[in-house]
């Protein structure tokens, strides 16, 4: 195979999962309880009223898992680790729990002996309730910091020997404008100041936690840190000056009011400029550890959106746009998913990873990518394991993630698909699937879906040998 349709010999490539969705076992072992184990009690919320008391049962199932991992022939696993599990309460005076350590160092431990390298997420966020409880989790800047800081510190010093490869928190657009903004997400508020609020204080709490890993862990134990970030990539429906702004604008509200602090220290001037006296000033010696946070990149993305202005009375969080698939001619972009807001379109992808690395200029690590098939939940597993439009997603995503390596020159890292296992998606309960493992939630029963092959066979012709 030619060298420009390969990938680099140092390309990783893997899954990805979150604690609360896999794991299960919420009260075994000295776990305390996070905020998604309070949500899921709150009638309404979760959309077949499940929650992740057992998940896919991986806290005792993680040696199948790992089975699975191997089958597969990936090079790397990311997974996050359960904070309340860690420090039941979750405060910096609180009592750390020894039995959660051992287990995460045991699995660790047993992905290293397999050539398997892990990619840990420390806040893929499950809070621990009794912070969200003392003094409002992400709304209070001074403890969640002291806090989170503690928490990684934790982490780094019993795990950070055999761990080259952290991400401190997941996602902070979903944390912040789905738990503090429109309530879909734990802990469940409404408002139009705690989303900018809890984001500030999100960047800064991750700063200082990349500030304590340079200066106490980097020189020895020699990994690197970053933060991941989520976006989809956005079209202007069309032509018009006020629909090509609200791309930028869209832009600015998903990735900007995040990325662009990391990576060139300050807030986009369209945040300010709508949200004024509500978005919070970083401090001079705030921003000077914000800025340049990230060794990385780490970027989740699905989907593609056409943008459209919305106008001073359409939903703020998202920077007053419509977004929607289907263009001026009544045509859909492509195949529709399991989710109304995600279809399948990989040209989008390329788009995006060229934008990133044009803005941001930092190597991207792809750090979540997945489809989940419509009605999925509906099939039989002799049916399910037959997942032809995962497949069709995954080989437009990873072609285009080569074409933008080889033919645009963007320094793409890793990439993980998502996810391992069917599993707990969120708000959506056990009703929508994106795993390449059929999860059998009655029985647990893990059986491999064609797109796992596919994968595989995908990344054994494209790595350099």
């Amino acid at each position: 195979m030619p060298v420009n349709n390969l990938l680099p010999k140092d390309f990783t490539w893997g899954f990805a999962t979150a604690s609360y969705q896999i794991e299960g076992s919420f009260d075994k072992d000295g776990r305390g309880p996070s905020i998604w184990d309070k949500f899921t009690k709150t009638p309404g919320k979760i959309r077949d009223e499940s929650n992740g008391n057992i998940a896919t049962d991986s806290y005792n199932r993680w040696k199948e898992d790992l089975q699975l991992l191997k089958e597969y022939g990936v090079k790397a696993y990311r997974f996050s680790i359960s904070w309340s599990r860690v420090i039941p309460k979750g405060g910096r005076n609180d009592e750390v729990n020894q039995a959660g350590i051992e287990f995460y160092r045991k699995l660790i431990e047993e992905l290293v002996r397999n050539d398997i390298v892990p990619f840990i997420t420390l806040y893929h966020w499950d809070l621990p309730q009794e912070l969200q409880d003392r003094y409002g989790g992400w709304l209070n800047k001074e403890e969640i910091t002291q806090d989170f800081v503690h928490f990684a510190k934790v982490c780094f010093t019993s795990l950070g020997d055999i761990v080259k490869n952290w991400i401190t928190v997941n996602e902070p657009w979903c944390v912040t404008v789905l738990g503090y903004g429109n309530g879909i997400f734990a802990p469940g508020h409404i408002s139009n100041t705690e989303p900018w609020i809890a984001a500030h204080n999100l960047l800064i709490a991750h700063a200082h936690v990349v500030n304590l890993y340079r200066e106490e862990f980097k020189s020895s134990q020699r990994g690197q840190i970053g933060i991941t970030l989520d976006c989809h990539w956005m079209i202007p429906y069309d032509d018009s000056p006020e629909n090509k702004e609200a791309q930028a604008r869209a832009i600015d509200f998903r990735l900007g009011r995040f990325a662009d602090p990391i990576y060139k220290g300050y807030y986009p001037l369209r945040i300010k400029t709508i949200l004024q006296d509500r978005l919070p000033d970083f401090t001079p010696q705030e921003i000077a550890l914000v800025h340049g946070s990230s060794d990385f990149f780490g970027l989740n993305t699905y989907t593609t959106h056409f943008i459209r202005d919305g106008g001073q009375d359409s939903d703020e969080l998202n920077g007053n746009v419509k977004t929607g698939h289907t263009r001026k001619d009544g045509t859909e972009l492509g195949t529709q998913s399991d989710l109304p807001w995600l279809t399948t379109y990989a040209p989008g992808f390329r788009s995006l990873l060229n934008y990133l690395w044009k803005t941001y200029r930092k190597p991207i690590y792809i750090t979540e990518n997945g489809f989940p098939v419509r009605n999925e939940n509906s099939l039989s597993v002799d049916e399910a394991i037959h997942d032809k439009d995962r497949i069709e997603y995954f080989k437009g995503y990873t072609n285009a993630m080569l074409d933008a390596i080889n033919e645009d020159g963007v320094d793409v890292k890793g990439y993980f698909g998502w996810s391992l296992l069917d599993n707990f998606e969120w708000a959506e309960g056990y009703q929508v699937r994106f795993g390449v493992t059929h999860v059998d939630y009655k029985t647990q029963k893990r059986t491999p879906k064609d797109s796992a092959l596919f994968l595989k066979n995908w990344f054994d012709d494209h790595l350099q040998k």
